[in-house]
């Protein structure tokens, strides 16, 4: 199935940012430019260094200056990361151009990528929490929430793997059918953004 093989792609890259475990190490992706694997592993790297900046920026003694610059990291992160998403759905629109939809075919509030999305940020929450389950340093009642809320992330992974294989599956049988609005980004946009236009 589609979202087993997304999965383990998200694990290998969550698994491969954590050996250095550093959000400026240089991005590698071993997969061919032309398969939908290098967009779902770039998909999860940008997740994964994404989820570490948030944690450094919450750092109460962080200085300023460096949470301005970390701010704008994570702003460009954001778009890389829609950015993304978008390609992943075109990937899905050119593979399903030629189905048949069918008279009484619907569409989805969800397109295909924006679910895989969700289950790339989810297989992030799951090793986190895992590692917080595990931390030896932590008390017992710690490891054991973390533990709890553990088995809810792995009980969602199920749900939203079987919700995304099941779209894959009704758009292309003609069932549903994919409508793709570009996200329109404002705040970046010097042209649309008031704050950067005025200036």
């Amino acid at each position: 199935m589609f979202s087993e093989s997304a999965f383990k792609i998200f694990d290998e890259s969550i698994a491969k940012y954590h050996i250095k475990d550093d959000v400026n190490q240089p991005f590698e992706n071993p997969y061919p430019k032309d398969k939908i694997a290098h967009l779902l592993y770039r998909k999860n790297w940008i997740d994964t260094v994404q989820w570490h900046y948030e944690d450094i920026i919450r750092d109460p003694n962080i200085d300023p200056k460096e949470a301005l610059e970390l701010k704008r990291k994570i702003d460009a992160s954001n778009q890389d990361r829609t950015d993304t998403v978008e390609y992943i759905d075109s990937y899905f629109l050119d593979k399903y151009k030629d189905v048949q939809v069918k008279a009484d075919a619907t569409i989805n509030s969800e397109s295909p990528a924006w679910a895989i999305d969700r289950l790339s940020i989810l297989a992030l929450k799951i090793y986190h929490m895992k590692e917080e389950a595990e931390r030896e340093n932590a008390s017992e009642t710690h490891k054991a929430q973390c533990k709890a809320k553990l088995n809810v992330l792995l009980e969602q992974k199920k749900d939203l793997s079987t919700a995304i294989d099941q779209l894959l599956h009704d758009i292309e049988t003609g069932k549903k059918y994919m409508k793709v609005y570009k996200q329109m980004k404002m705040y970046n946009d010097e042209s649309l953004n008031p704050v950067l236009y005025k200036k």
